[in-house]
């Protein structure tokens, strides 16, 4: 009996559901497939990042790596999964095919059609929960529907989390030698896709993963797991894990994850109340997460439409030259502007950057959310569609929030609660670097004669505010009152 594991959104041996029951049915005689879908990585896609794909080939090629010290290897492939499954299972008399379930609308519809063209070849197909802590099937409101609302959410989630310890598996035992696999094709290059990209990225890949994890529960490290709770919406400090590249692509099991979090939990949270909230705070954010994946599941027009179809009525103003401002971090609001240019630098941004720079998109320059959460899409090496789109309809108060709309970051204030000395902003926005803190929110308000002091003329070498946030926040809830009304 020979099985074929379709790796996806699961680059990794340690822990994969799919890959240890291939492994477990076929006696280790397995065929490790990535196919290359033009559908998610052609240029003009929506949601084609170059890098992503580029964190993408990196966790390839070290999943290949892994695989040859078990006498196998990667077999990669390039062309649409509906034509190329079929021809490799006849092929080579495989007997069953096994892969790890995603849950975006297109994974949805094409994992629906494989399985459909494989069952008239009499293969059996076989799908997993993986990425996620609870699949969206699991949980549902008393009345059998799915939630909508993420506090009852998060409640069933954390009972479930409770009634059922989560389990990690061993990396499978193969025994298909790589000599007789199919044949591969070469990795590619991020050039070769048209693709390219100057961004200081992070290593892709199952090790990279696992430093960043080890990193993260080291109680010596002045910002850990244990500091997350007070740490966590600090972007000047590095408290959080920067695990959202590797959840993204499976390089690191979320499973593992939580359990070395509950195990950090129980050896140094007796030490120390605020270890078990800062634990239970970031496992949290893996609840959202969750949510976030069924709520696309279940309604996929989220991506093009707002999750509330009243806010498609909302009348955006899209001005492009304001947009450009934002995009490229030249707004003259710090905070913002070192947000976005940390994304154009890194691919990744803070998350309590995220929420800031979003909210001034969408309620200080009244510009559509889907404008910025496709710009995120493509530079973001995180982005997600489930997470980016969840995170930005949050912030545009389109989304699940019950009543949403009023909720807008002074940018001002944001950065100086949450970049208090301005190390952040001085970071990413070296024009600045000689403003006292005490200006460093608000360079405007220099004088000239301090400005020359700083090395900054205000206008010139750093831009002045595009808008006057207490003027647009009256504007937003004027244009979201109208939507309102008319509901």
């Amino acid at each position: 009996m020979i099985t074929l594991h379709w790796f996806r959104r699961d680059l990794r041996l340690e822990d994969n559901t799919a890959l240890t029951a291939a492994a477990l049915a076929s006696r280790g005689i397995v065929i490790p497939l990535f196919i290359f879908d033009p559908i998610l990585i052609a240029p003009e896609r929506r949601f084609t990042s170059a890098p992503r794909v580029q964190f993408l080939l990196d966790s390839l090629a070290e999943l290949d790596r892994n695989l040859r010290q078990l006498d196998s290897r990667l077999v990669l492939q390039h062309g649409d999964p509906l034509e190329l499954l079929p021809r490799l299972v006849q092929a080579h008399y495989v007997t069953a095919v096994y892969w790890n379930s995603d849950y975006s609308p297109y994974a949805m519809r094409r994992d629906a059609q494989v399985q459909q063209a494989l069952a008239e070849l009499r293969v059996q197909c076989h799908s997993f929960k993986d990425g996620v802590i609870h699949e969206y099937p699991e949980l549902v409101t008393k009345n059998g529907t799915h939630y909508t609302v993420y506090t009852p959410y998060a409640r069933q989630w954390w009972q479930r989390l409770a009634a059922q310890p989560l389990h990690v598996l061993p990396a499978p035992v193969l025994h298909l030698p790589a000599e007789q696999l199919p044949a591969s094709k070469p990795l590619p290059t991020l050039a070769e896709f048209g693709l390219a990209t100057e961004q200081q990225l992070p290593a892709g890949g199952s090790h990279a993963a696992q430093l960043l994890l080890q990193q993260f529960l080291d109680p010596q490290q002045p910002s850990n797991i244990g500091t997350y709770a007070s740490h966590r919406d600090r972007p000047d400090l590095m408290g959080t894990s920067r695990l959202s590249p590797h959840f993204r692509f499976g390089t690191l099991s979320v499973r593992a994850a939580v359990l070395a979090a509950q195990h950090y939990a129980e050896q140094h949270g007796r030490e120390d109340n605020t270890v078990e909230l800062g634990v239970r705070t970031w496992i949290g954010e893996l609840a959202w997460r969750d949510f976030y994946v069924q709520i696309l599941a279940h309604f996929p027009h989220v991506l093009q439409r707002a999750f509330r179809p009243q806010y498609d009525g909302i009348a955006w103003e899209n001005d492009p030259a304001r947009f450009a401002a934002w995009s490229s971090g030249h707004t003259g609001y710090p905070i913002v502007d070192a947000a976005m240019r940390q994304l154009r630098q890194e691919g990744w941004m803070h998350n309590r950057a995220r929420m800031i720079v979003a909210s001034f998109l969408t309620k200080d320059l009244l510009i559509d959310w889907r404008k910025g959460e496709r710009l995120f899409m493509q530079l973001l090496v995180d982005g997600d569609p489930a997470a980016n789109n969840g995170g930005w309809q949050w912030a545009a108060g389109t989304g699940t929030d019950a009543q949403p709309y009023f909720r807008i970051f002074n940018p001002v204030s944001q950065g100086q609660k949450f970049d208090p000395d301005g190390a952040y902003v001085r970071r990413y926005l070296p024009e600045l670097a000689d403003v006292p803190t005490s200006f460093i929110h608000e360079p405007h308000k220099m004088s000239a004669q301090l400005q020359r002091q700083c090395r900054v003329q205000i206008g010139h070498d750093y831009p002045l505010p595009i808008v006057d946030h207490a003027t647009q926040r009256k504007r937003a809830l004027d244009m979201y009152a109208v939507v309102k009304q008319q509901r």
